[in-house]
């Protein structure tokens, strides 16, 4: 416990306000600010020399995913974010292919798959949810499985456990898995999770700012897609490798930024010194509690009350002018899907979900 009460000095933010909006941005480690100007500085001072030199973060940032999601660091590519790099994977994969997405998943999972003319089946949210997934694989078979592993509005969670008995159960089928809203909040091991495309965004949990993200990729996956783009920076700047492209260096077509990358590579320092498997233990503990208080009081619904696990995400009722209550208050959350999301990481505390129980005995 103290070293998270450690790291959570390190937000100032956290001195002011009841930071409950992980799920829409992760607050930025002073640690990291640091980091950032020190860079920014020397390519003041250096400028080409400088940037030349730094293209070696890539390559440590690439590294550093593939220890800390264990997948292989040629099976990695680093993207500006999650949306760029599934739309250049869905170029890549044969226009038959039928698809099964989740009714109200995250839009840049789903909306690309639209965009593209394929053929999708939606399964409802809500109760039952697992069943319902093997179950409609079973009545109308797909060649692709699409899912975030929290959904974004109510923070529902699909365990990589089950996608791993999805996977045995149907070898053939390619599972693509969002995991903005998942990695750095949880353990995620990518060799044993049975997906076989993981994509996520690093400006939530993972504390890493915008203008980062990565896909990996398992070896079934790169014999599905056929992917074609292309750029000098996919061949590293050798004019001789045009037509010997690996697979994940189609995602990185351009040139990437060493400081959105380096302050990516420097988050997941912070997050291994704590220990993700401490981090994940933190965050289901603090999700258990958050999930009884607002069940006892009636703000959660069956589906997720009762369920068995759960994100740190959640979404409580906006009778009106509870957000704006809660606002006042000083405590930053977001409405979606026409109520309130409540979002916690593991620089949030007890004393936090205190002062947002006692905020609401008095909301609307």
């Amino acid at each position: 416990m103290d070293d998270f009460l450690r790291f959570r000095s390190h937000f100032p933010l956290l001195q002011q306000y009841t930071y409950l909006n992980t799920a829409a941005w992760g607050l930025l480690h002073d640690g990291i600010l640091e980091w950032r100007q020190e860079h920014d500085l020397d390519y003041l001072v250096g400028g080409s020399q400088m940037k030349i030199g730094a293209l070696s973060l890539l390559e440590d940032t690439r590294e550093h995913l593939g220890r800390f999601f264990n997948c292989p660091a040629q099976r990695i590519s680093l993207v500006p974010n999650f949306s760029l790099g599934m739309n250049l994977l869905l170029e890549g994969l044969a226009k038959d292919s039928r698809v099964l997405t989740l009714q109200g998943d995250y839009p840049s999972l789903t909306w690309p798959f639209q965009s593209r003319g394929f053929s999708i089946r939606e399964v409802p949210c809500g109760e039952g949810l697992e069943h319902r997934i093997l179950e409609a694989l079973s009545e109308s078979p797909a060649e692709v499985l699409a899912v975030s592993l929290v959904q974004w509005v109510d923070g529902v969670l699909i365990s990589p456990d089950f996608l791993k008995k999805v996977k045995a159960r149907f070898p053939d089928l390619i599972i693509v898995a969002d995991a903005t809203q998942y990695a750095g909040a949880f353990h995620l091991d990518m060799e044993q999770s049975g997906i076989d495309v993981l994509g996520a965004s690093g400006y939530k949990w993972l504390l890493g700012g915008n203008g980062n993200g990565f896909m990996l990729f398992s070896e079934y996956a790169q014999n599905r897609f056929q992917v074609l783009s292309t750029g000098f920076n996919a061949v590293n700047a050798d004019l001789s490798k045009r037509d010997d492209i690996s697979f994940s260096k189609r995602f990185e077509p351009g040139h990437l930024d060493t400081l959105n990358f380096g302050s990516l590579n420097y988050a997941l320092g912070l997050l291994e010194a704590l220990g993700m498997d401490a981090v994940d233990r933190y965050n289901r503990e603090l999700s258990s509690k958050v999930k009884q208080a607002l069940s006892s009081r009636g703000l959660l619904p069956g589906y997720i009350a009762e369920g068995e696990r759960h994100s740190t995400i959640f979404n409580i009722p906006e009778p009106g002018g509870r957000y704006a209550h809660l606002k006042t208050h000083d405590i930053i959350c977001s409405p979606r899907g026409g109520g309130i999301r409540l979002s916690f990481h593991c620089y949030n505390t007890e004393n936090d979900l205190d002062k947002l129980l006692e905020i609401l005995k008095s909301a609307p």
